[in-house]
């Protein structure tokens, strides 16, 4: 199977294709990349929702600005288009004017405050004005510490999202990815729009495809301590690690089932890279696959019921879908000789994937319902495609502007949200999934 470009970091998903191409990529450089990340929204969608929020009241408390970061999350959904409010000065307790409101353009109005307790906390509360129906539409009050401002806006971007669209916000989710800095490499986890990054686990040597679990507590990843590539756990609260599959050759490319028991791998016991199911707590492996060809990236769909992976039995590199056994396989992508790094909806209803176009790697996206392939992305260096739980933003990673960068695109391509950190590098990004 030919490699793929963009080998000048460290060994991702798609460079485990062969074992030998990944030990290739263990010692090359990569700057710092832990500054915060900024939120670039570009493109337009077909229908947004104006909608205003003004300005917390007693925000000054805080070094956070609620209805900005409120603001930015809504953003880049693509559904809400932001009308500066009205010089007026109120909170979760007014009665606003909604008739000025809906003369100004807004359909919606988010209102509230931030109150210092006695216990060092601080009480964030906030309504939602429908101002077309003069409607209240509710809200919440969220006493958090200082470190968990962010997350209670997250909170309310997601209600917010929900009251007015009728879909779930995935805005309090988290994210992970892989960095590199000096002669280290990182695991990190961050909020939804990159910000707020922690580091779970630090290694001098590669670590590639974080895979969160369904209950959003656990990472599978691939490590390579022993020097060869091989699948860890780490509980991402405690940073207990575990070692999963050290097997003969190499493993690699984890990924889990809905339910949380199982992991789909990739091993090389044979000698080819081939398809296994084991135990998500370790365990002697099944074999899915039995072929003579690479097969690799495998990832269940969201019901359970079937495999999406990676081969090129066909002669290049296609994206299949076989029973969650092993039993039919059937090739889905038929466009271009390189097609890879399956990641199917949790809704069901999408494929995104990898396609290389004239020598770029670009995001494309397949409605499995009727077959049709559509590109996303006019960058030609996209890797590692990841759902957020509620099917409506896919993140992946790229290079833009000369930098490497995790980028978040709506399903349709309309509009894309740039998550990128001052200087550096990021790559190997996975949306987790609603926190339970």
């Amino acid at each position: 199977m030919q490699e793929l470009k963009r080998t000048d970091w460290l060994p991702s998903r798609r460079h485990l294709l062969t074992h030998a191409a990944a030990l290739s990529l263990m010692a090359a450089p990569l700057t710092d990349a832990m500054a915060q990340f900024r939120v670039e929204v570009s493109g337009a969608g077909v229908t947004q929702i104006p909608i205003s929020a003004a300005a917390f009241r007693d925000n000054s408390l805080v070094n956070q600005d609620m209805a900005a970061i409120v603001r930015a999350d809504l953003e880049r959904s693509g559904q809400f288009k932001f009308i500066e409010p009205l010089p007026v000065r109120l909170d979760e307790t007014s009665r606003p004017e909604l008739n000025a409101w809906r003369e100004k353009g807004t359909d919606a109005l988010l209102t509230g405050s931030v109150t210092r307790l006695a216990d060092g906390r601080y009480d964030v509360r906030f309504r939602l004005w429908d101002s077309v129906r003069g409607q209240d539409l509710g809200g919440l009050s969220y006493p958090v510490g200082a470190t968990d401002l962010r997350y209670a806006a997250h909170k309310i971007a997601d209600y917010v999202y929900e009251k007015l669209t009728g879909d779930k916000g995935v805005f309090a989710t988290r994210i992970a990815y892989v960095t590199k800095s000096g002669t280290q490499y990182r695991l990190l986890v961050a909020d939804s729009d990159g910000e707020n990054s922690r580091v779970s686990l630090t290694s001098p040597e590669p670590i590639i495809s974080p895979s969160w679990s369904p209950d959003s507590a656990t990472l599978a990843y691939v490590s390579f301590e022993t020097r060869k590539p091989s699948i860890y756990s780490i509980n991402v609260g405690t940073g207990k690690t575990r070692l999963l599959a050290n097997f003969r050759g190499s493993n690699s490319a984890p990924s889990w089932s809905p339910d949380g028991r199982q992991l789909v791998v990739t091993l090389s016991i044979s000698g080819n890279a081939q398809i296994y199911a084991m135990d998500a707590n370790g365990g002697q492996p099944r074999r899915l696959t039995n072929s003579g060809s690479i097969d690799t990236e495998p990832v269940f769909s969201a019901d359970g019921r079937s495999i999406f992976f990676v081969s090129d039995r066909g002669g290049s590199p296609q994206v299949y879908r076989m029973g969650a056994n092993g039993e039919n396989p059937q090739r889905l992508t038929f466009d271009g000789n390189y097609n890879i790094s399956p990641a199917p909806s949790p809704d069901g209803r999408w494929l995104a994937f990898i396609s290389r176009v004239n020598g770029a790697f670009r995001l494309h996206v397949m409605d499995l319902n009727g077959g049709k392939v559509t590109a996303l992305s006019d960058t030609s260096a996209d890797e590692s495609p990841s759902f957020a739980p509620n099917s409506k933003l896919i993140v992946y990673a790229t290079r833009d502007r000369g930098q490497e960068a995790l980028m978040t695109s709506t399903v349709d391509g309309r509009v894309k949200t740039r998550l990128a950190g001052a200087q550096g590098d990021i790559r190997e990004p996975d949306w987790g999934p609603f926190v339970r």
